[in-house]
């Protein structure tokens, strides 16, 4: 994540970094959903969408081959929905870094095991960002003719990366993307001309290593805002960086962008297209400064599919509205946010030009898969969270009403501290819909914990039962659903707690 610079002062607990999921998957919580139920959830909302966002005859040909066979298969629970969501085993690479002295999350999960994809090479170095001994630089190169496209933050002040990745994607429409460099550490973010410059050098230096122009050349950065990049730590290790370049490094890419991470992120799908098996892999990074403004953090996912860049960019655009917009840790928007999809077109799969085409429609239940496994991975690794909350508001005057109130409840400290000290505090919730400043009308508005109701049309429930409802919030992983009464539109955003740690964590940022 990236952070405003604070007072330093002492490191605050112990970081052993651990592991992380494949696509879709959801706790173990009984009465949390099921992976396919999510994909499945996703999908349909995602029809709601398209309908807005695109045009015929890409609505009609995406909700036709697409989504409606996405919700049918999540539904069903058919062997390809239950392949893309189902858990990864895979052990975590050994002394992953994050910040020392993190204790690993609680709902951390495990890394997949990420094969190869064909087109994309993977290194990491210590560019020396941070005082302790961690890798903090990530390298990857990708085949000639790779398709890029890009989604990134809407924040005010933006980063120097942040405006080179979208100046270049925009002067190349993303074609023949050659590299992505990513360092931790250093935001590069409210830096002016300097930090701009300092992101050119090692473009430049790049584009001369690989053969290509600088614009060719994909940049990121985490780290502290305010503190202008010292491009030549990196540019002075590329050498030793680039003999490291192999095709099965996703583990160590993961772990070399973290923060305040606690575990690495990944995720990993395989899909058809016209008879022929993609795969797509994605690593991210993301645990404080997160909020749905469209990414919140870094990510990077590849695919060897054969896909042209302006349907990338329609799919990325598209799948980034119901995952990585639809979670929150703490409300905080950042300035580096940076979600990057590659496509090298070295599957051996024809070569698709449009978003619509009905070959797609297996990747594009895959892709959203993907990213939402990530995005909800963010979440998992909250800063301080004990707690993964699902919120569900139905019932409102429109999808985005819908979308804003459970967003309002998500990031209301009074109902995430609530969560944290295990209440059932639903007076709290109550408030955070009103506030909203939404349409609802208060003689229906219902709240349910689970499957209790703590009230109903507007008043407490006859069936309240508040040892119940304590007793089902001590879980890890619980729901809660509202409902406002006045419309059609509903959405879902999943957050955490707000705990002591958080605090901790973020008095000590700096450190």
């Amino acid at each position: 994540m990236t952070k405003t610079p604070q007072k330093a002062s002492k490191p605050a607990s112990k970081t052993a970094a651990k592991t992380t999921a494949k696509a879709a998957k959801t706790p173990a919580a009984a009465s949390a959903p099921s992976p396919a139920e999510i994909v499945g959830q996703v999908g349909a909302s995602v029809g709601q969408t398209l309908e807005r966002a695109l045009v015929d005859p890409l609505t009609a040909a995406l909700k036709r081959a697409g989504l409606r066979r996405a919700q049918k298969d999540a539904n069903t629970g058919s062997p390809e929905a239950v392949q893309a969501a189902k858990p990864a085993t895979a052990p975590a690479a050994a002394g992953a870094p994050g910040k020392p002295g993190l204790a690993v999350s609680p709902l951390a999960v495990p890394f997949p095991t990420i094969p190869p994809i064909a087109g994309v090479e993977i290194a990491t170095g210590r560019a020396g960002f941070y005082k302790h001994d961690r890798e903090d630089m990530l390298l990857m190169r990708f085949a000639e003719g790779t398709s890029a496209a890009g989604v990134f933050t809407r924040h005010g002040v933006g980063s120097a990366p942040v405006d080179w990745c979208k100046r270049q994607l925009a002067a190349s429409g993303g074609a023949d993307v050659r590299a992505l460099v990513v360092n931790a550490g250093c935001a590069n973010s409210f830096t002016g001309k300097p930090g701009a410059d300092a992101v050119r050098r090692v473009a430049t230096a790049v584009g001369k290593r690989f053969d290509c122009r600088q614009r060719d050349v994909m940049m990121a950065s985490t780290g502290v805002i305010g503190v202008i990049l010292d491009d030549s730590k990196i540019t002075s290790n590329l050498r030793l960086v680039e003999t490291r370049l192999t095709e099965d490094a996703w583990a160590s890419a993961a772990s070399a962008i973290m923060t305040t991470d606690t575990f690495p992120k990944g995720a990993y799908a395989t899909a058809t297209i016209d008879g022929h098996e993609v795969r797509i892999a994605g690593i991210c990074k993301g645990s404080g400064m997160i909020a749905p403004d469209m990414a919140t953090m870094l990510a990077f996912v590849a695919t060897d599919a054969a896909i042209a860049p302006a349907a990338l960019q329609t799919l990325v655009s598209l799948y980034t509205r119901t995952t990585f917009n639809c979670v929150t840790v703490d409300g905080d928007r950042s300035t580096n946010d940076t979600l990057l999809l590659f496509a090298t077109g070295k599957s051996g799969a024809p070569k698709i030009h449009r978003a619509g085409d009905r070959r797609l429609a297996d990747f594009r239940e895959k892709l959203e898969a993907v990213l939402l496994d990530l995005a909800l991975q963010l979440v998992r690794d909250g800063e301080g969270a004990t707690k993964f909350v699902k919120i569900t508001v139905n019932g409102a005057e429109s999808p985005l009403s819908a979308r804003k109130i459970a967003r309002t409840i998500a990031e209301s400290p009074l109902v995430k501290t609530a969560f944290a000290g295990e209440d059932a505090n639903w007076g709290r919730i109550v408030m955070a819909v009103g506030r909203a400043d939404e349409p609802v009308n208060r003689e229906k508005i219902s709240v349910r914990f689970g499957d209790l109701y703590a009230a109903r049309d507007g008043l407490v429930s006859a069936e309240y039962d508040e040892a119940a409802m304590s007793r089902y919030v001590k879980k890890q992983e619980f729901e809660v659903s509202v409902d406002v009464g006045v419309g059609k539109g509903s959405a879902t955003v999943w957050t955490c707690d707000l705990t002591k740690q958080y605090v901790a964590i973020n008095g000590d940022y700096r450190s």
